[in-house]
């Protein structure tokens, strides 16, 4: 009865903290979309109904199909390569779910615990589950950082002025952080262990956990970053048209997300220099990853707007902002809603 009652107060608390953050992520959506209104659209605004026609709609629609579709393929063939199969429904519910938690947590976290959640509910063993998330994340987060520095120094639509060296210096900072970490992460793994086993050590030091619990995260601790290092060399090792396909889709992916603003724009009948876009994409892609907000919510909708000033007018600005947003993100996110609630309605009747 404890166990139940203990179990029902968590999923209370972690719908309301669920709540707190998506309403967050309207908060900070809406402060940004008036940011762009404000300060870079001035303050103008106007429906174009050529963002209906079917012109437009068409190849929008396809580059849905292609967006949705790679992020699932990546997966689906990163799993393969560590020797393991989902059904590609499965496979595809788990884009939505990873769509939602990912934008009404910071920083994204909440997406990473999700796919593992869900891989896990299906069969995947923690340490395939988190080695598959990651390296998709890894294989990501290698293109826009390798491809970002480029593009800053190459675009003329970004001010060189504005790259001091002050802000280059911090640039690589970043960037030699963050891959460094992941590096460490797949091919020295076993290094992991030492600080996270502190941590938890610090954790009980501080009383914040019991001496059970600590001797128990201790342990399941060392258990998975070990398998979590074996389940990476066995990607490694896994069939090289599986391991190529995943690279490959994230490429589609990611070229399929870049392109959403070149087909808005180039629909309401400017010129476009898709390369143009499509770097500044990579640009703002960057920036999101190291917001703290929700889903990199108002700061990317201020990224975007502060980049594209220049090549869409006021009253098309904000428009254009609001769109690629609902396409790349919000209908994702409406959808992995609904996914999940079916899920955990499943969950519930079928209890494990």
């Amino acid at each position: 009865m404890t166990n139940s009652t203990d179990s029902n107060y968590q999923k209370r608390t972690s719908w309301r903290r669920l709540t707190a953050f998506a309403l967050l992520f309207v908060a900070m959506t809406g402060a940004g979309l008036y940011a762009v209104y404000d300060r870079f659209a001035g303050r103008s605004f106007q429906f174009d109904d050529r963002l209906l026609s079917p012109a437009l709609l068409l190849p929008v629609a396809a580059l849905l199909v292609i967006y949705f579709m790679a992020d699932g393929l990546r997966l689906h063939y990163t799993l393969k390569a560590l020797g393991h199969r989902l059904p590609l429904r499965k496979i595809f519910r788990l884009v939505f779910i990873n769509l939602f938690f990912s934008n009404v947590t910071p920083m994204a976290t909440g997406g990473g615990f999700a796919q593992i959640w869900y891989l896990t509910r299906h069969g995947v063993p923690v340490a395939r589950a988190t080695a598959a998330t990651t390296i998709r994340t890894v294989l990501a987060v290698a293109f826009i950082f390798s491809l970002t520095p480029v593009f800053l120094l190459s675009l003329e639509a970004l001010d060189g002025g504005i790259w001091s060296s002050g802000i280059g210096t911090a640039l690589a900072v970043f960037v030699s952080l963050y891959l460094g970490f992941f590096a460490v992460l797949l091919f020295r793994t076993r290094w992991m262990i030492l600080p996270l086993s502190a941590l938890v050590a610090g954790l009980r030091k501080a009383h914040l956990i019991n001496h059970r619990r600590h001797d128990r995260w201790q342990f399941k601790l060392r258990r998975e970053m070990l398998r979590f290092a074996l389940c990476f060399s066995e990607y490694l090792r896994g069939a090289p048209r599986d391991v190529l396909l995943s690279v490959v889709f994230t490429a589609v992916f990611l070229l399929s997300l870049f392109s959403f603003p070149a087909l808005l724009i180039h629909g309401l009948g400017y010129e476009v220099d898709y390369l143009t876009t499509l770097g500044l994409l990579v640009v703002t892609t960057f920036i999101m990853y190291f917001s703290p907000t929700p889903g990199a919510s108002g700061i990317s909708e201020g990224v975007f707007g502060s980049f594209f000033r220049d090549i869409l007018s006021g009253d098309h600005l904000v428009l254009v902002t609001i769109a690629w947003r609902f396409l790349t993100i919000y209908l994702g996110m409406l959808i992995g809603l609904l996914v999940m609630q079916r899920e955990l309605i499943k969950s519930h009747r079928r209890p494990e």
